[in-house]
């Protein structure tokens, strides 16, 4: 059977990713995280992920959000069912779970916490001017992200070349509002307004 076109798309980012040098991934990983402190007021509620692999982003994210006086959730793993989430609380208190992630080890948090989220970043493979979002195809993001404010900023994270102009999407397919990348900063998605933002 020929790969599917969502196929096509994970196996070519995963391989350009693979082939990223460390000096590369360091640039775009702090300029990530200088952006990802100016993402939400202090005293709210930021969820967003543990970068693991070849995924943007690394724990200085995670800390310059801390940081900036706001509440990182991250996500929890079990098979089939929707995000639950766990309070960042440093590096330290992550340890190994499900699917190669690190996950905190304290209080677990049900799916209904993304709700008071005022941010959610979301990890992608690509995201496209429309919105549409490329994960890794578990459905986790899917399952999860229609439990969140309809006020929420909701930000796929990708590297300046994952930021497309046209992904394949399914009818399940949640769409994202914005994108962070190293380069081009908050870009918003679905309309035609495309130029860099610094706030949402």
């Amino acid at each position: 059977m020929p790969p599917t076109p969502k196929a096509v798309w994970r196996d070519r980012i995963l391989t350009a990713r693979r082939e990223l040098s460390a000096a590369r991934r360091r640039v775009e990983d702090t300029a990530l995280a200088t952006v990802a402190s100016t993402l939400a007021p202090a005293g709210s509620v930021v969820c967003a992920y543990v970068p693991v692999g070849s995924e943007p982003g690394s724990i200085a994210l995670l800390d310059a959000l801390t940081e900036a006086g706001t509440t990182v959730l991250v996500p929890v793993t079990r098979t089939g069912e929707p995000l639950s989430w766990a309070r960042y609380m440093g590096e330290k208190t992550l340890m190994a779970a499900d699917f190669g992630l690190r996950e905190p080890g304290g209080e677990i948090l049900p799916p209904e916490a993304v709700a008071k989220a005022h941010t959610v970043l979301v990890p992608a493979l690509a995201v496209d001017a429309r919105g549409v979002r490329l994960g890794r195809g578990a459905g986790f993001y899917d399952r999860t992200l229609h439990l969140a404010s309809p006020d929420a900023v909701i930000i796929a994270v990708v590297r300046d070349e994952e930021l497309v102009d046209e992904l394949p999407e399914d009818p399940h397919d949640i769409r994202m509002g914005w994108a962070l990348t190293p380069g081009k900063g908050l870009v918003r998605l679905g309309s035609d307004d495309r130029a860099e933002q610094h706030t949402p």
